[in-house]
C-alpha cells in the first residue's frame, strides 16, 4: 500500500482500490442500516435547508431567532440520529464503527461537522453567544457539513464507477448517498 486507499501495482502504476470488497458489497446490501441511512440523508438535508433559511433570514433581518435556534438544534438532532446510525452501519460493513480506511477522510470531516454542530448546541443551551455570533457559528457548522455531504456524494459516484456487476444495480450506493 502507498497510502489511503492507493496501491502499487507492477511497473510503479498506481490504482485507487476498490471502494469495497465484495464481502463488504454483501453486508452493505443486507443491512437495515444501509436503509436508515438512506432515509435520514435526504431528511437530514431538508431540515438544512429550511433551517439555512431561517438562520440567513436572521442575519440579514434580525427577525425569527427563536425559529431559526429551534431548526439549528433540530438539524443537529438530525446530524447525531445520522452519525450513530453510520458508525453502526460502517461497523456491520467494515468491521469498525469509524475510520474504516474506505471513509477515513469523510469520517475525519464528520468529526469537524459534528464538533461545530455540538459547539452551536453548547452555545445555545447555556447562553455563551450573543444572535449574530451564534447564526454565524451556525454558518460555519453548515458550510461543513456541506463538504462532508459533497464528500460522501463523490463516494456514491465512485461506487458506482466501480460496479460493474448487473446483479449489483438494484442495490448498489444507498449507504455512500446516506453517509
Amino acid at each position: 500500500m502507498t497510502g489511503h486507499g492507493r496501491e502499487t501495482r507492477q511497473g510503479g502504476d498506481v490504482a485507487a482500490r476498490p471502494l469495497y470488497t465484495a464481502a463488504e458489497r454483501r453486508r452493505r446490501d443486507e443491512t437495515v442500516w444501509t436503509l436508515v441511512q438512506g432515509v435520514l440523508a435526504p431528511l437530514q438535508f431538508l431540515v438544512f435547508l429550511v433551517s439555512l433559511v431561517l438562520v440567513v433570514r436572521v442575519l440579514a433581518t434580525g427577525e425569527g431567532a427563536v425559529a431559526a435556534d429551534i431548526s439549528v438544534i433540530i438539524k443537529t438532532l438530525a446530524l447525531y440520529a445520522i452519525m450513530i446510525t453510520g458508525a453502526i452501519w460502517e461497523k456491520v460493513v467494515f468491521g469498525r464503527y469509524l475510520f474504516a480506511p474506505a471513509f477515513f477522510w469523510e469520517d475525519m470531516v464528520s468529526m469537524l461537522v459534528i464538533a461545530l454542530h455540538t459547539a452551536y448546541l453548547a452555545a445555545s443551551l447555556f447562553g455563551l453567544l450573543a444572535t449574530s455570533p451564534l447564526m454565524w457559528l451556525a454558518l460555519a457548522a453548515y458550510a461543513s457539513y456541506v463538504i462532508n455531504a459533497a464528500q460522501f456524494l463523490w463516494k456514491l459516484r465512485q461506487a458506482r464507477l466501480q460496479t460493474s456487476s448487473p446483479s449489483d444495480a438494484g442495490t448498489r450506493g444507498l449507504a455512500e448517498a446516506a453517509r
